[in-house]
C-alpha cells in the first residue's frame, strides 16, 4: 500500500513522535510512506528514513488553500489511502480532498476536549475512520454525536528498547550538581496550561521544605516556560527545580530519575506517562482523560482526583517515602508497557485498519 500521511505540526511532540513509529513500521512491512507537513518542521530528517516528504505550506484552518495545495498532492502522488495525523486543518482538508478522489480517509484523534457538536459529527462524516488513542477519547467523541461505527482505538505505543541503558543514576547527579542520594521527580510535557505545571508549583510549596533531598526536573518547551521560571526564582527554588527544555536521550536519562508526576487537567492518554513507565518509574498523576488507561492505579502508579492539591501532594509523599514500593511499581510499569503499548501492536493495528478499506 501506499499512505499519504498529512501532519501540521512543526514539532517532535508526541504525537509526531507517533507518526514516525507508524511509517517506520509500515516501511519494514513493505509498505510505501509519503509524509505532508510543514516546510522546515523539526522531523523531517528522521521522517526522511521512512517517508517521502513532501513539505507544504498549511495555515491552519482558515486556510482556504491548502484543500488546492493538497489535492495538487494527492493527485500527482495516487496514494492508496490518506491518514490524517493533527488538527489545524489538517483534520478537515484530507477528507474532504479524500471525497473528491475517492481515497479512503483515516483520521487521528489525540486530545479529549470537547467542541460544538455539529462540527464534531461534520468531521466524522468527512472520514471512513476516526482513529482514537484512548477509550476516554472515544466516548467524548460519542457524547458529541460521532457514530461508533465510526471510531476505532489504537493506543499510543513506546519503543521500550531506547530504555533498555539508563544513565547511571549517581552520573546523571554528577553531571547537574546534584547529591548521589537526592531524589528527582520529573515532569515530561508541554509547557501549556493543561498540562498541570501550575498545581505542581503549588504542591512543592509543602513538599520542598519538608522533603531537602528533593528535587525536581521539568523537561519540554512551551508558551507557559517563563512565566514557570519566573515562579522558581520568586520562591527562591533555583537550585531544586532544573529546567531542562528537549532532550535528545530522554529514554536513558528518564531511566537515571526518581519518579515521575503528571498533574494534567486534561489528556488524551500520555505518551510521557508510558514513557516513564517503559524506563522503570513509578507514577502520580491526575485520573482525567485517556491517564487511567496508561496508568494502572495502584499498580504503576497513583492516580488522584484533578484539582485536589492535597491528594497530590500525599500521593507523592507516600512514594518519597516508600522506595520498596516506587521499585515494585516500577517494574510493573515497564513490564506492561512492553506486553500492552508496543509499536510492533499499535502498527498492526493500523495495517488491519488499512486493508479493511483499501480492499
Amino acid at each position: 500500500m501506499r499512505i499519504l500521511h498529512v501532519e501540521a505540526g512543526r514539532h517532535l511532540y508526541g504525537g509526531a513522535r507517533q507518526v514516525l513509529h507508524l511509517m517506520e513500521g509500515l516501511a519494514n512491512a513493505g509498505h510505501e510512506n509519503l509524509l505532508v507537513c510543514p516546510p522546515g518542521a523539526e522531523y523531517i530528517e528522521p521522517a526522511s528514513a521512512f517517508a517521502r516528504v513532501i513539505p507544504l505550506r498549511m495555515g491552519g484552518d482558515l486556510d482556504l488553500g491548502l484543500y488546492a495545495r493538497l489535492l495538487r498532492v494527492l493527485r500527482a502522488a495516487r496514494p492508496d489511502l490518506i491518514h490524517a495525523h493533527s488538527r489545524r486543518g489538517a483534520d478537515v482538508y484530507p477528507g474532504l480532498c479524500g471525497a473528491r478522489l475517492s481515497i479512503p480517509t483515516v483520521l487521528s484523534r489525540r486530545v479529549d476536549n470537547r467542541e460544538p457538536h455539529w462540527l464534531a459529527r461534520l468531521r466524522a462524516r468527512l472520514f471512513d475512520r476516526v482513529v482514537v488513542i484512548s477509550q476516554a477519547i472515544a466516548e467524548v467523541q460519542a457524547s458529541m454525536g460521532v457514530p461508533a461505527h465510526k471510531m476505532i482505538c489504537i493506543r499510543d505505543a513506546i519503543d521500550a528498547t531506547g530504555f533498555a541503558q539508563p544513565m547511571p543514576a549517581d552520573q546523571w547527579r554528577a553531571a547537574h550538581g546534584i547529591a548521589p542520594d537526592a531524589v528527582v521527580m520529573a515532569m515530561v510535557a508541554q509547557f501549556i496550561p493543561r498540562k498541570g505545571h501550575h498545581e505542581l508549583m503549588l504542591a512543592l510549596e509543602a513538599l520542598l521544605p519538608r522533603h531537602p533531598q528533593l528535587y525536581l526536573a521539568l523537561f519540554g518547551r512551551g508558551p507557559l516556560e517563563a512565566e514557570i521560571r519566573q515562579i522558581v526564582r520568586a520562591q527562591g527554588w533555583t537550585e531544586r527545580v532544573r529546567f531542562m527544555g528537549f532532550v535528545d536521550d530522554l529514554p536513558r536519562q528518564l531511566g537515571a530519575l526518581t519518579m515521575l508526576v503528571h498533574p494534567a487537567t486534561a489528556e488524551g492518554l500520555g505518551v510521557s506517562l508510558l514513557q516513564a513507565s517503559a524506563a522503570g518509574l513509578p507514577i502520580v498523576a491526575t485520573a482525567v482523560g485517556g491517564i487511567p488507561e496508561a496508568v494502572q492505579a495502584g499498580v504503576t502508579g497513583i492516580l488522584v482526583p484533578p484539582g485536589d492539591g492535597p491528594a497530590l501532594v500525599r500521593a507523592m509523599e507516600s512514594l518519597l517515602a516508600d522506595p520498596v514500593r516506587r521499585a515494585e511499581m516500577g517494574a510493573a510499569g515497564r513490564l506492561r508497557v512492553q506486553r500492552e503499548f508496543s509499536v510492533q501492536h499499535m502498527v498492526g493495528e493500523h495495517m488491519r485498519l488499512y486493508r479493511s478499506l483499501v480492499e
